[in-house]
């Protein structure tokens, strides 16, 4: 949701819908049955991806969530240090006092302590005295703001100098039809008009849109077919909605003074993925990593979104060391015994890119690896039960090498923080 104090009629808008109609609409009560997943802020993704599964699990994590709106990132990473006795606080931020009571009103059925809410919006933070944090969340606010380079130069401020941020933005492809029935809505219902009467106007558009509309056409999101009154409020009557093509996202991060980590997942920012073609996979391989992802965006036509996570363009990160045989391998969420199931018998794991479905080739005993993987065996203990398995030291290392760069390119697979 949007975070910024700028008095403009967009703006007044934007804080309008959000105390009307929060977002996502949630029920806190769904907590006692489940916890809801994503990316960013998964606490294995942030101890992976931001510091390098180098950084113990005993140090404690000060977390900002810039924008918090209903919770979902703050609820589960709060969970996620809860679950695993993870020291430090999530502090969630917010100008919505609507959002922020359902953000309460969740964390309080999960009895969450490590958890606390501010009534504010990025452009106070200065005048706050929050101090440093080691990460920030800022997800689905930055398109909406009037000034993203200068929230997201804020929150850069606001940053350890080892720390890391986990970012995300609407994509413009992936989200085709949004913009043309935005278009149209801003003429039947401006945004001068009360939230209320603004949602009517849609809801009576969405029953007579035509058949040949690009939205009806387009199943890579589904807030306005499920997410309730906020989320088609949210999809279509949103008052500052931008989208970020990747280069263009890449440039929002470089201007604040930060780096991407990744993009997530990152095969799907790998254009060869969708191109199994030798003589295009040359040209491919001389592109740079921004243009192979201008490049896979266009090609795949699905992305709604870009997920990244970035640091400090100051910080010395060194790749992880996944060779290492004291390195301890984890799943992010699916079991490995599950993910090896998914493999068909020529040693093939089909994985949804959301709407896109893309055969990824594993060695053969990626089968027998995956199962062992359960954030406790060391890679060195890996390599022993292949040993006993008939496979021989140089191979394992060769097969592991492989296997771990598949996997970690899909989020998949990826390493423990050290204990």
């Amino acid at each position: 949701m949007s975070q910024h104090n700028t008095t403009d009629e967009r703006d007044n808008s934007l804080a309008a819908q959000y105390e009307s109609y929060p977002y996502p609409e949630r029920n806190p009560l769904d907590e006692r049955k489940r916890l809801l997943i994503g990316s960013p802020s998964h606490l294995r993704e942030i101890d992976y991806w931001v510091f390098k599964a180098r950084r113990p699990r005993t140090t404690p994590l000060n977390v900002l969530i810039a924008g918090c709106g209903t919770g979902d990132a703050a609820i589960m990473l709060a969970t996620h240090m809860t679950r695993t006795d993870r020291s430090g606080e999530v502090l969630c931020l917010d100008r919505s006092d609507k959002a922020l009571s359902v953000a309460k009103a969740r964390a309080a059925e999960r009895k969450l302590t490590n958890i606390r809410f501010i009534q504010a919006s990025i452009d106070q933070i200065p005048s706050l005295n929050l101090g440093l944090f080691d990460y920030i969340d800022c997800c689905g606010v930055l398109h909406h703001l009037p000034d993203p380079e200068a929230a997201l130069q804020i929150l850069n401020n606001s940053l350890a100098a080892d720390g890391g941020m986990g970012l995300m933005v609407y994509a413009p492809y992936g989200r085709t039809g949004v913009y043309m029935l935005q278009d149209a809505l801003q003429q039947l219902a401006p945004v001068s008009d009360a939230p209320k009467t603004r949602l009517d106007i849609a809801r009576r558009v969405m029953r007579y849109l035509p058949a040949t509309a690009w939205l009806r056409q387009n199943g890579n999101f589904g807030d306005h077919l499920s997410g309730g009154d906020a989320g088609l409020y949210d999809l279509l009557l949103n008052p500052r909605d931008r989208a970020y093509t990747a280069p263009r996202f890449l440039d929002l991060i470089d201007n604040a003074g930060l780096k991407t980590a990744c993009l997530l997942e990152p095969a799907r920012y790998n254009p060869s993925l969708f191109l199994p073609d030798a003589k295009l996979r040359t040209v491919i391989s001389s592109l740079s990593f921004r243009e192979q992802a201008a490049l896979a965006e266009s090609l795949a036509g699905n992305m709604a979104t870009h997920v990244a996570y970035v640091v400090k363009n100051t910080n010395p990160t060194v790749p992880p060391d996944f060779m290492a045989r004291d390195s301890v391998p984890v799943m992010r969420e699916i079991p490995g015994t599950e993910l090896a199931m998914q493999m068909t018998p020529d040693h093939i794991l089909p994985f949804s890119f959301g709407t896109l479905v893309v055969p990824i080739a594993l060695p053969p005993q990626a089968r027998g690896i995956l199962p062992l993987i359960d954030g406790v065996r060391s890679v060195g203990d890996i390599a022993q039960i292949l040993a006993a398995r008939g496979v021989p030291d140089t191979k394992f290392e060769t097969v592991w090498r492989e296997t771990f760069s598949v996997l970690e390119s899909l989020n998949r697979v990826l390493l423990q923080a050290p204990s």
